[in-house]
């Protein structure tokens, strides 16, 4: 059985190792934070900042559009935003399905 994963289980990348891994150097990701608002690294009570996994694929995402499809910092934002906006919806129709199947569930 799958436990779900808490805050504190949570892989936490520092920027040193997410731009290593990706291939960039760290004011890179700092840059793309500040142009990009889906992505907003978390950070320690000492400021530093760090990524989860959601974040590194983000990130992955992001450098795939720049480097690979070459698009501009606006064409790669509105391409990203143009998933949220089919994410979001999913989302929510997907957390409704689970509350019908909860309620088939317990009725005999």
């Amino acid at each position: 059985m799958l436990r779900p994963v808490t805050p504190a289980a949570e892989k936490r990348l520092r920027i040193g190792q997410v731009a290593r891994q990706l291939g960039v150097e760290p004011y890179v990701l700092r840059f793309w934070e500040e142009e990009f608002p889906q992505l907003q690294a978390a950070r320690t009570t000492k400021g530093q900042r760090y990524y989860t996994e959601e974040h590194v694929r983000l990130l992955e995402k992001i450098r795939h559009l720049l480097y690979v499809e070459k698009l501009t910092i606006k064409g790669a934002r509105q391409k990203l935003e143009g998933a949220e906006a089919v994410h979001v919806p999913l989302e929510a129709i997907r957390r409704e399905l689970e509350d019908i199947r909860r309620l088939l569930i317990r009725k005999p």
